[in-house]
């Protein structure tokens, strides 16, 4: 079971330890900060090297790659050893990268960063899970929906404000800022996380043989050869499906035979709410990150709107889902805030249907507005029916994973929006996009409405 992090120092107290927060919300904004500050570095970084858009990409593929793989195996870290040093192995990680970034003299080298960056920021996520859910049992009480909340809205403005960070970076110092910006979080998290996140005790930390070292590797392979496939679907590459499927089969057949798997298949197979919600949260970001970029630059391509006009129609997207957080997150239900959000996501995609090319601008804030909605509440009830539906041993695993189905959804995301929006497909190409868009949204209304355990 998870154990308690209480210093002897700290003052009891019946509720939750507030002064977690700091470190739980500074660490778990690494990441998203990271993620969406690259966006408006890609073009100066390709001037800088001399490097093509096929090579950039790599900076922001790199991260999601080391991401997706990281986030579950951190987790499980934390569940062995508990949060402290993953948390604080992660900080130095990030000011390492930082670092590296900041005198990189070649574009691999940047990626390298990038790599880097994914793993030291693995920690922030399933770090703070594992922090509500023991300060849960040593209060005896379930830890406030507000702290909760507060993790949700915390990411969606990073997100939000992230581009123009980043461009007032480079204003200031060049591309190489963007990089830079990590040193000072990074020691901040050093300094927090040394100074409020107790350690284990000695008798309930867990042992270098119970981490399933082939189980890891085996997961690795899996989802760099799927996600490889995802970032670039071609029939010419159909090996690496057939990769990720015999990485996944021989993984989970091993799973079952050794005593301490890194992926408990019995488990997790026998808890059908949890992968209700894995697969819910794909399904949000597919959609969610379709209209994020398939809908984005239909608006430049489709619309001749500016890139500056493309961001000013998203921004009541993002500003809606801060606020619905924000609003409804000290709220208890979950399966109401999914059904609802569902419902919004079918609306949206219904609507960018009836879009043609002349359409009123108002329209399109309309469509930003319906589609910030259930990124509001979807993401926010997921997140509170994992921590509900995990096994409190595995609450670390079981968040990263959560992270991990994000990630599988932004790449498909990226994916159909290229297959779709190929190079004049006009609207007709965003009415193909938006039917995939229903069919993912349709689906996780449908797990919505049959999910009775929520």
């Amino acid at each position: 079971m998870i154990s308690t992090l209480h210093r002897s120092t700290r003052p009891r107290s019946d509720g939750f330890d507030r002064r977690l927060l700091v470190p739980m919300i500074t660490s778990s904004i690494l990441n998203p900060i990271n993620s969406s500050i690259v966006a408006v570095s890609l073009v100066p970084i390709g001037a800088a090297f001399g490097a093509p858009a096929s090579e950039t990409a790599w900076l922001v593929s790199a991260l999601y790659l080391a991401t997706a793989i990281g986030q579950p195996v951190v987790g499980r870290l934390i569940d062995l050893y508990g949060p402290r040093p993953l948390y604080l192995t992660g900080a130095a990680l990030t000011g390492v990268a930082g670092l590296l970034g900041m005198f990189a003299p070649a574009l691999w080298v940047l990626v390298l960063a990038r790599v880097i960056l994914g793993f030291g920021t693995c920690a922030g996520y399933p770090a703070s899970m594992y922090l509500i859910r023991s300060e849960s049992e040593r209060t005896g009480q379930d830890s406030p929906a507000g702290v909760l909340a507060a993790l949700a809205v915390a990411n969606q403005t990073i997100a939000v404000i992230g581009p123009s960070l980043g461009g007032l970076l480079i204003h200031l110092g060049g591309w190489r800022a963007t990089f830079a910006i990590n040193l000072p979080l990074a020691v901040v998290c050093l300094v927090i996380g040394w100074r409020r996140i107790a350690k284990n005790p000695a008798r309930q930390r867990g042992r270098v043989t119970d981490v399933d070292l082939p189980g890891i590797a085996l997961f690795a392979a899996m989802l760099i050869t799927a996600l490889l496939f995802l970032m670039k679907p071609h029939v010419a590459h159909w090996y690496l499906p057939a990769l990720a499927v015999a990485a996944g089969a021989v993984l989970v057949w091993r799973e079952l035979r050794v005593e301490r798997p890194f992926l408990d298949v019995r488990l997790l197979g026998g808890n059908l709410p949890l992968l209700a919600t894995y697969t819910r949260n794909l399904l949000t970001c597919i959609v969610g990150y379709c209209f994020l970029y398939g809908f984005t630059q239909w608006l430049e391509e489709g619309r001749g709107l500016s890139a500056a006009g493309a961001g000013l129609i998203l921004l009541p997207m993002s500003l809606t889902a801060i606020a619905v957080s924000a609003i409804t997150g000290r709220g208890r239900g979950i399966r109401g805030k999914l059904l609802v959000g569902s419902v919004f996501q079918v609306a949206m995609t219904v609507l960018l249907l009836t879009l043609h090319s002349g359409v009123a601008l108002w329209l399109l804030v309309i469509a930003a507005v319906l589609n910030g909605i259930p990124q509001g509440l979807n993401t926010l009830a997921n997140q509170n029916a994992l921590y509900h539906q995990a096994e409190p041993e595995r609450i670390g695993s079981s968040a990263g994973l959560l992270r991990t189905f994000s990630y599988f959804g932004a790449i498909g995301a990226a994916a159909a929006s290229g297959a779709f929006l190929s190079p004049g497909s006009g609207i007709g190409g965003l009415h193909h996009l938006a039917v995939f868009m229903l069919v993912a949204a349709s689906l996780c209304l449908f797990l919505g409405v049959a999910d009775r355990s929520l």
